[in-house]
C-alpha cells in the first residue's frame, strides 16, 4: 500500500531513507511548537491551545501534501507571520475596535487569515497565484523576505534582554550582565556554532541546551515532562469573521494572503530544484501542492493560529533523500506525539520576569535571533546597481522595522517607490500592471489615512 500511494520506487527512495529524512525535517522546524505559543501568548491568545493549535494544524498540513502531492514539504505556522500577527495586527485591530469592542483582536486576526486562505484556495485553482508572483519584481520579493527577518531578529534582541528600549533611543543596549541575557548570549552562541558544525536540528538542539542552562541557573523552572494534551477550546473556531471583513481590517486580509504568497510558492520552488523536482522550469503537481498549503491555512485559523505555509526547512529531509510524501507522514506524526509534551513546552516558552518588570524569553529569543539571519540571505539576490531594483527595496526592507513593526508599510513604500522611479527612468514598461495598480491603491491609503 506504501509503494503504491507514494510510488517510493519511482522517485529512487525507500521507507527507511523516508523515516530517517522525516525525522530530520521535524528536528530542524520544531522549534516552532516552543516559538508560535510563546509568541501568540503576548496578544492574549491562550499559550496550552495554541501550543496544541499548532502541533495540530502542521500535522493535518503535512498529511495533505503527503497524500495530495507526495512531496517531502513539510508545513507549520510561519515564522514572521507570527510576528505580524502579534506585534502588528492585533494593536492595529485594537485601536480600531476601541475598549468596546465585543470580540478580541487576535479573533479578528484569526478571521482575516481564514479568509485569505479562502482566497488563496479560489487562486489556486485558476493558477493565479503564480501570475502574482511572477508580477512583483525580484528586489521586492526579496526585499520583503530580508525585512521580515529584521523584524524576527529585533523581537529576538528585545526578548533576550541583548537590546532594551527607552524614551530617548527607541533600542540601546541592555544589561549584559544579568542571568538572562547571558542566558541568551549562551543560547546564541551554541545555536551558532552548531549550525557552525552542520549539526542537523542545530535550533532545536540548541534550545534544549539553552533550556537546561537556564534550570541549572535557576531561570527556568522545571515543570515536569509530560501530561494529558490540553485544552484547545480556548482558540479553536473563536475567530471573526464579521470584523475581518469590515472596511478598516480589508489591508490585513491583503498583507496575509500577500506573505503567505510568497513563503509557499518562494519555498516550493526552493526545496523542489534542491530535490529536483522542477522540470523545465516548473512543478509538477504543483496545483495540489498550492492546494494543500491553502487548506493548511485555513484549517489553523480555524484550530487557532497564525498562517500556516510551507517550510524551507523541508530542505533538511530532502538533503537526506526524502522525495515522497511519506517523510511528511513521518513529521507529521511527530507533530502529534509532541502534544504529550505540553510541560516541557511550557516550560522553554515561559517568560522570564526581568528586574524592570518586563518579561524576557532567553531560551526562545535566541532561534528567533537565528531565523533572522537566515532570512538575510535574501539580500544578495537583489541588484544594487540598479537604482530602480536597490532604493525600493531598500525602502522595503528597512521601513519594516523603523516604523513600527510594519510590513504594510515595507510593502507600499516598496510598490511606490518602484513604479515611480521606473517611471522617471523612462522604464515603466518593465513594471507589470498588478504593481502599478496596488501602488495607487497605497497612495490613495496614505491620502485617506493623512487627509482627515
Amino acid at each position: 500500500m506504501i509503494e503504491r500511494v507514494f510510488k517510493l520506487k519511482e522517485n529512487g527512495t525507500n521507507v527507511k531513507t523516508e523515516i530517517i529524512a522525516g525525522v530530520t525535517t521535524f528536528m530542524t522546524m520544531a522549534y516552532i511548537i516552543f516559538v508560535q505559543p510563546a509568541i501568540l501568548s503576548q496578544c492574549g491568545m491562550d499559550f496550552d491551545a495554541v501550543m496544541v493549535a499548532t502541533c495540530i494544524a502542521s500535522a493535518i498540513a503535512c498529511f495533505l501534501m503527503a497524500v495530495l502531492a507526495n512531496y517531502p514539504i513539510a508545513l507549520a505556522p510561519a515564522m514572521g507571520h507570527n510576528v505580524y500577527f502579534t506585534f502588528v495586527a492585533c494593536p492595529l485591530i485594537a485601536a480600531i475596535l476601541g475598549e468596546k469592542a465585543t470580540v478580541e483582536p487576535w479573533q479578528v486576526a484569526l478571521g482575516a487569515i481564514f479568509i485569505s486562505g479562502i482566497v488563496f484556495i479560489i487562486f489556486s485553482f485558476f493558477g493565479i497565484r503564480e501570475n502574482i508572483i511572477k508580477a512583483v519584481p525580484v528586489s521586492l520579493r526579496n526585499g520583503i523576505a530580508v525585512g521580515i527577518g529584521l523584524l524576527i531578529a529585533l523581537v529576538g534582541f528585545e526578548w533576550s534582554g541583548i537590546t532594551t528600549s527607552n524614551q530617548v533611543i527607541y533600542v540601546t543596549l541592555g544589561k549584559l550582565n544579568s542571568p538572562p541575557v547571558l542566558l541568551s548570549i549562551f543560547g546564541l552562541v551554541a545555536i551558532s556554532v552548531l549550525l557552525v558544525r552542520k549539526v542537523r536540528g542545530a535550533i532545536l538542539i540548541g534550545i534544549l541546551l539553552t533550556a537546561v542552562c537556564g534550570l541549572f541557573a535557576g531561570i527556568v523552572k522545571y515543570e515536569g515532562l509530560t501530561s494529558k494534551i490540553p485544552s484547545l477550546a480556548p482558540t479553536f473556531m473563536k475567530l471573526s469573521f464579521k470584523g475581518a471583513l469590515s472596511v478598516g481590517f480589508l489591508e490585513l486580509i491583503f498583507v496575509f494572503f500577500f506573505l503567505d504568497l510568497f513563503d509557499t510558492v518562494g519555498t516550493l520552488i526552493g526545496v523542489g530544484e534542491k530535490a529536483g523536482f522542477m522540470k523545465d522550469n516548473n512543478l509538477p503537481r504543483a496545483k495540489q501542492a498550492l492546494f494543500s498549503d491553502a487548506t493548511a491555512t485555513v484549517t489553523g485559523a480555524m484550530l487557532g493560529t497564525s498562517t500556516v505555509t510551507s517550510y524551507v526547512e523541508s530542505a533538511a529531509g530532502v538533503s537526506q533523500g526524502g522525495r515522497t510524501g511519506l517523510s511528511n507522514i513521518v513529521t507529521g506524526l511527530l507533530m502529534i506525539s509532541a502534544l504529550f509534551f505540553k510541560p516541557l513546552i511550557s516550560m522553554i516558552g515561559a517568560g522570564y520576569k526581568a528586574d524592570n518588570g518586563t518579561y524576557l524569553y532567553p531560551v526562545i529569543a535566541p532561534a528567533l535571533i537565528i531565523v533572522g539571519c537566515m532570512m538575510m540571505s535574501c539580500v544578495k539576490k537583489i541588484d544594487w546597481e540598479d537604482y530602480t531594483e536597490a532604493i525600493p527595496a531598500f525602502l522595503t526592507i528597512t521601513v519594516m522595522p523603523f516604523c513600527g513593526f510594519s510590513i504594510t508599510e515595507g510593502i507600499s513604500f516598496g510598490f511606490i517607490s518602484y513604479v515611480l522611479l521606473k517611471l522617471c527612468a523612462g522604464k515603466i514598461k518593465e513594471v507589470h500592471p498588478f504593481i502599478s495598480i496596488f501602488s495607487v491603491l497605497f497612495i490613495l491609503r496614505y491620502i485617506f489615512l493623512f487627509g482627515k
